[in-house]
């Protein structure tokens, strides 16, 4: 018996060992990966402050620099170097001029791109300070930002209160440890496409996939463009489920699945997305993008359709004779949710 208990101390040592080796490569990986990413966008910040300031005697210098940097550079090594891009990388120079004489550096692109946007340089200063001896995740640091965690302790009378707080409603965003990986600016950055993989969970994915082959089994118009479409802010990235084009209604349509209660934030950030592809996207001829807000936890409120420029009466009277109805889209995530159950319920019997 002592036998099999020394075998088994001496396994489970053994496993312990091979799993922190593994653990310190990833890190050591992680690092290396970011190290060389946030050095890359600082040292392009930096030569094009330089060369902006040798061409400045010409007033449409900077703008044709910019322009012409974004196309060579896009098409030799692909996304990520828009011009709003290049914008941040000097923005991230002359913000943090000094970055390589402190320990600050750990901190991801993510990390420094969300400060860029804090005006204020001592609240600044400080979240970039906390960020780095608290290591916080790119979503606590974006959170914290968000809710003015700075200025409430600041202003607080009892600071213990709030920080507990925060450490109770980031506890989530900390237990990521592949976070930092799964960014789609680092997929970007070394010549890959983000892998959708990583932004959704099984049940949503089962939910989108067969989603889309429903709708494009409808037979009235809809062409697949893309799943998991990105689409970039100043501020953050954003994921859009699903986009299809209509070549009957000549539009887009957005679609974006919540595994929650729909919120008027959720509505609010479809309305986004579709004033961000008429903007963007959508040719002359096109009519407005249509967004559906669709919910697999709750049988009210299973979709939301968003369109604006007030295209009310014209989505109801033409939109809808191409478009599923509420009562479809629910009996298909329902019907969808079922299958996933069973397919689950027999594996866990097998």
């Amino acid at each position: 018996m002592d036998k099999d208990n020394n075998i088994t101390l001496h396994s489970a040592n053994f496993i312990r060992e091979i799993k922190q080796i593994v653990a310190e490569a990833r890190n050591k990986a992680y690092t290396a990966i970011n190290s060389a990413m946030v050095e890359a966008y600082w040292q392009m910040g930096k030569r094009i402050v330089e060369e902006e300031q040798q061409g400045k005697e010409r007033a449409d210098y900077g703008t044709q620099l910019f322009k012409e940097l974004s196309a060579e550079l896009t098409q030799e090594f692909g996304k990520g170097f828009s011009v709003p891009s290049l914008y941040n990388y000097r923005l991230f120079y002359q913000t943090f001029p000094e970055i390589f004489s402190t320990p600050w550096r750990i901190l991801s692109w993510s990390h420094y791109k969300r400060l860029l946007t804090v005006s204020n340089a001592e609240a600044r200063a400080w979240y970039l300070k906390e960020a780095s001896e608290q290591m916080w995740s790119y979503r606590t640091l974006d959170r914290n930002i968000g809710s003015q965690y700075y200025n409430r302790l600041l202003l607080s009378q009892h600071k213990e209160k709030v920080e507990t707080e925060m450490l109770s409603l980031t506890r989530p965003f900390e237990q990521d440890k592949l976070e930092f990986i799964k960014n789609p600016t680092v997929a970007e950055f070394i010549g890959l496409s983000p892998n959708i993989d990583f932004t959704e969970s099984d049940l949503e994915s089962a939910i989108i996939g067969n989603l889309q082959h429903f709708l494009l089994e409808m037979g009235k118009g809809w062409s697949f463009v893309a799943r998991q479409k990105l689409i970039r802010t100043e501020k953050k990235d954003y994921f859009i489920d699903l986009v299809f084009y209509n070549y009957l209604l000549k539009n887009f349509v957005l679609i974006d699945l919540k595994t929650t209660p729909i919120t008027h934030q959720d509505v609010g950030q479809m309305d986004m997305y579709v004033r961000m592809y008429d903007e963007r996207v959508r040719s002359e001829g096109d009519n407005p993008t249509i967004g559906i807000v669709l919910c697999s936890e709750t049988d009210n409120d299973i979709a939301r359709y968003s369109v604006l420029h007030d295209n009310n009466q014209l989505f109801a009277s033409k939109y809808m004779l191409y478009m599923p109805t509420q009562e479809e889209l629910r009996n298909e995530i329902e019907r969808q949710k079922e299958f996933f159950r069973l397919q689950h319920t027999q594996k866990d019997i097998q």
